[in-house]
């Protein structure tokens, strides 16, 4: 059964028919899967210390005792979550299981009574039983991990596509601000779009293209890249390798880079799309370096990468046996909205020019920085890279120009071998002709990017940057001040009691209620629990209908920790 610890931080208490824990019965599940995960993960540390003393000593009978204790306590978990589901949930999955006898206070404290109630081989057979109640005999192993690992993630996403809100025909609608969607200059996009000149077709367009990207949208990014992220020289269009979306583009960098079992070094709070993407095709581990909340002797300001830290973190994983072969960086960092200055960025690449490792910067949040007194550096705008064979550069247009829908991914590396490499990916990846020509003609509109269309994203993604800090400073929410990027990084510590990743779900479970997605910390790998990313770039009468369920949402919180 795949619940592992790094996975709860996704919706739980989903069922057929309902909306996003709307109904009574939702919350009550959260409970006992947060039960459930507490039993599995004692039950494990059990197995773990008797197979560490029986290294030393013989087995003995306490041993055996503890073990069968945990596992009562697991099975009857179990079967609570499925007693609620076959009892309380419309539509819920007819699970072949009896029903168990649960204690007046429903609590796993009744375990002891399901153990003297229940010989040993009972337990075995109920538990193997069980386990083959929630596992797919049609799925693979690989299957049914990342089904269990990440189908919440994606009927959340579902069931807020059913139920959107709109100001006109459904105010009562979920509200997304966990997603990085770019909502503001939709208008604006759509109208450029509309124009004649995108809807040029002839027969190469319906036509298989090169797997690198058609030539002229190639050309163009190179183009685009060389004054956008101001190249020293002009940038060579051979080096450019064009797929549907960036994360594709880190995942054959990940293939053809590492063996599998190999990693990249990332800084946390992170992206969660990297790990989504290495578990689910490339089998590359990352290794997460946590970065401080709090001003420390080594950190002179919040959040910092030093690169004391990923020397630390490289030399953990050599110990335990790791080859680690990348670091992975992003500039603006999402979640956080940093920005590193140049001389931070050179001391990345020297650290991974010491140790012979690749870098890849995913620059996809490029010209999302606001504030005009900081000044934003490329990768690619450094004079002389530390080693430029191992330097690779992701970008896409999702964030900039608000179409996440036109997937356009593109990877740019002054190895030829790696874009060679990375290029029969397109066979699996390639953009659709009709859309690479729209692209290739957005980017060849320099006047209009640069005249209408930045100018006018800038001042509302200021502006509702000020909006939504200003509202967070009323409700005293403290948060990481950074002016670039689409989101804002939040601490929500206090409505937390005990500060715990199972409190901060059943915090995010709260905001559901309320219907209002956002997205926990423990998403972004990050290891400090109550810590929540809020994406800001939508419209304002949206933001504002949103801020006021993110009040609402707090105060219950509040009323509920005093009732307590």
């Amino acid at each position: 059964m795949s619940l592992r610890s790094d996975t709860l931080h996704k919706p739980c208490g989903q069922m057929k028919g309902q909306g996003l824990g709307t109904q009574i019965p939702d919350t009550q599940l959260m409970e006992l899967i947060l039960r459930l995960q507490k039993a599995i993960e004692d039950y494990v540390m059990q197995l773990e210390t008797r197979r560490l003393w029986q290294d030393v000593v013989p087995e003995e009978g306490r041993h055996n005792e503890a073990t069968k204790e945990q596992k009562a306590s697991l099975i009857h978990s179990m079967y609570q979550v499925v007693n609620l589901l076959q009892s309380g949930a419309t539509g819920g999955p007819e699970l072949p299981l009896s029903r168990l006898s649960l204690d007046s206070s429903g609590d796993v404290g009744g375990r002891h009574q399901a153990q003297s109630s229940r010989q040993p081989d009972e337990l075995s057979y109920q538990l193997n039983h069980l386990e083959a109640a929630f596992v797919s005999n049609v799925l693979s192993n690989h299957g049914n991990d990342i089904t269990a690992s990440y189908s919440s993630f994606v009927q959340t996403f579902v069931t807020y596509l059913k139920d959107n809100y709109d100001e006109d025909k459904n105010t009562s609608g979920f509200i997304n601000l966990s997603i990085t969607e770019n909502k503001l200059c939709t208008g604006l996009i759509t109208e450029r779009l509309s124009q004649s000149d995108m809807n040029y077709i002839d027969d190469t367009l319906l036509q298989y293209s090169d797997y690198k990207g058609q030539a002229n949208l190639r050309e163009e990014v190179a183009r685009f890249l060389t004054d956008y992220c101001k190249a020293p020289a002009p940038l060579d269009p051979e080096n450019v390798v064009v797929v549907n979306a960036c994360l594709p583009v880190f995942s054959a960098l990940s293939m053809v880079l590492c063996d599998p079992g190999e990693a990249f070094l990332v800084p946390s709070p992170s992206y969660p799309g990297f790990s989504l993407t290495a578990h689910l095709y490339s089998k590359v581990e990352l290794i997460y370096v946590h970065l401080n909340s709090e001003v420390t002797a080594e950190n002179s300001r919040l959040f910092q990468l030093t690169v004391g830290k990923l020397e630390n973190a490289l030399h953990e994983a050599q110990l335990k046996g790791q080859k680690v072969k990348g670091l992975m960086l992003i500039n603006p960092q999402n979640p956080l909205g940093d920005v590193y200055s140049r001389d931070s960025l050179k001391e990345y690449l020297e650290f991974a020019k010491r140790h012979t490792l690749h870098v890849i910067v995913d620059e996809i949040y490029l010209e999302t920085v606001f504030d005009e007194s900081i000044t934003f550096h490329s990768v690619l705008s450094l004079e002389s890279l530390p080693d430029p064979n191992r330097t690779h550069l992701i970008w896409g247009t999702g964030k900039l120009f608000g179409s996440a829908g036109f997937h356009l991914g593109a990877l740019y590396t002054y190895n030829k071998e790696v874009a060679s490499a990375v290029s029969i990916y397109g066979i699996l990846h390639s953009i659709p002709g009709i859309i690479q020509h729209r692209l290739c003609r957005l980017l060849q509109d320099r006047e209009w990017i640069d005249k209408v269309y930045l100018p006018t994203k800038h001042s509302r993604l200021q502006a509702a940057h000020r909006y939504v800090t200003s509202e967070l400073k009323a409700l005293k929410v403290p948060f990481f001040n950074c002016g670039a990027g689409l989101n804002v990084w939040m601490n929500l510590k206090e409505y937390l009691e005990p500060c715990t990743f199972e409190k901060e779900l059943l915090l995010h479970q709260r905001f559901l209620d309320h219907k209002l997605v956002l997205s926990p910390g423990k998403f972004y790998m990050y290891n400090e629990p109550g810590w929540f990313r809020l994406t800001y770039s939508n419209k304002m009468p949206h933001l504002k209908v949103a801020m006021h369920r993110f009040s609402r949402a707090l105060a219950e919180q509040k009323q509920a920790l005093a009732e307590k």
